[in-house]
């Protein structure tokens, strides 16, 4: 029973999917040769720490590292919720250590209430106001939407962060079904430039140059500038644009911008721009960065057919849907929406829900 019901993969890639895989269906996780070519091989710091906050949110998890920190080996407890507070290393952002909690957060014994300090916006990963306006959405689709929130407390901006974010999310028994197959027509564009510890013009900067290119194609545009002072603030200078594009059947696309040392705010809203034009050019009802998201509650949802249709899968994505088939044995059935009109590159998923049942909130 225990050779069955372990899981093996190898390198440090995609780590964050499979533990969250793991806990979700009890089996245990072994991940070996974890950048074991590197001239610093092992886990990295922020890996360590993802760990420990999984392992603060379970009850009963048992994590064991290798000595040289190339292996680990999860054996997944209950997920018990409730209020936890954890400092997040700063060398990456508070969405990195967010992401995989929103896909566990439904399931917990006791409604989540997370505390999670540190940097709220970075290049690498999805930012803290991205999280609140596009992710939580997300889950809104499923049925998971009472007391779902997340308050921004403070901002904090890379390297010395600073920042703190407050995560609720209530638990459910079952997840819905999805069937979401019409994109619709994109009906309004909504921002969020935010600064701080330098000059409150820079977010207004940054709002008329994105405002430059928008406009040419929608007229319902309303960018918010969002200024922290003080305390709030974090500790170190910063300013970013996130987007997002909202459809008539409420499909959300988004992208983002953050500031780096050099770079003018016109700059920034003008990637953030183009960035977000693009991801509306991928298509489909769902973004390139929920991808994964969706699929895994589409798994868990109740046993009937659900559909959704979105872009071409990116690499991790495609990562996801074999880790997915290896967890649960399901597989997606993956149709063009199109096939007369090859420009068109747009796809429908579908798969048959597993009839996932909270069983953790029946213990309570």
């Amino acid at each position: 029973m225990e050779s069955r019901s372990l899981v093996n993969f190898s390198g440090h890639q995609y780590l964050r999917q499979r533990l969250v895989l793991s806990i979700l269906t009890g089996k245990h996780v072994r991940i070996d040769k974890i950048r074991s070519e590197d001239k610093d091989p092992g886990l990295r710091d922020y890996e360590v720490s993802l760990l420990r906050l999984l392992e603060k949110v379970t009850n009963g998890s048992v994590i064991e590292i290798s000595v040289t920190g190339t292996a680990v080996l999860l054996k997944p407890g209950i997920v018990s919720g409730g209020p936890v507070t954890h400092d997040c290393p700063l060398s990456r952002s508070i969405g990195y250590f967010l992401e995989p909690l929103i896909m566990i957060a439904p399931f917990s014994k006791k409604p989540f209430q997370l505390t999670l300090r540190g940097i709220t916006t970075d290049d690498n990963d999805l930012s803290v106001d991205l999280i609140r306006t596009v992710t939580l959405p997300h889950l809104q689709l499923f049925g998971i939407s009472d007391g779902l929130e997340l308050r921004i407390k403070r901002r904090g901006a890379p390297p010395e962060g600073g920042g703190e974010v407050q995560f609720l999310c209530p638990i459910v028994k079952e997840v819905k079904t999805l069937n979401f197959v019409d994109p619709g027509k994109i009906k309004r564009i909504r921002g969020i430039a935010h600064s701080v510890r330098v000059n409150p013009q820079f977010s207004n900067r940054m709002i008329d140059a994105s405002r430059s290119v928008l406009n040419r194609f929608i007229p319902d545009i309303y960018l918010y500038s969002d200024v922290y002072k003080g305390d709030e603030s974090g500790k170190s200078p910063g300013y970013a644009l996130s987007l997002l594009a909202e459809s008539t059947t409420s499909a959300i696309h988004c992208s983002e911008a953050a500031s780096s040392p050099g770079e003018i705010p016109e700059d920034i809203a003008l990637l953030a721009t183009r960035a977000l034009l693009s991801e509306i050019r991928h298509g489909g009802c769902v973004d390139r960065k929920h991808q994964s998201l969706v699929l895994l509650m589409m798994v868990l949802g109740s046993e009937d057919i659900g559909q959704c249709r979105m872009g071409e899968p990116s690499v991790r994505t495609v990562q996801f849907l074999r880790d997915i088939k290896i967890f649960f044995g399901t597989v997606f059935n993956i149709t063009p929406v199109d096939l007369t009109d090859s420009s068109n590159t747009e796809l429908l998923y579908s798969c048959l829900g597993t009839g996932y049942v909270n069983v953790n909130r029946s213990l309570a």
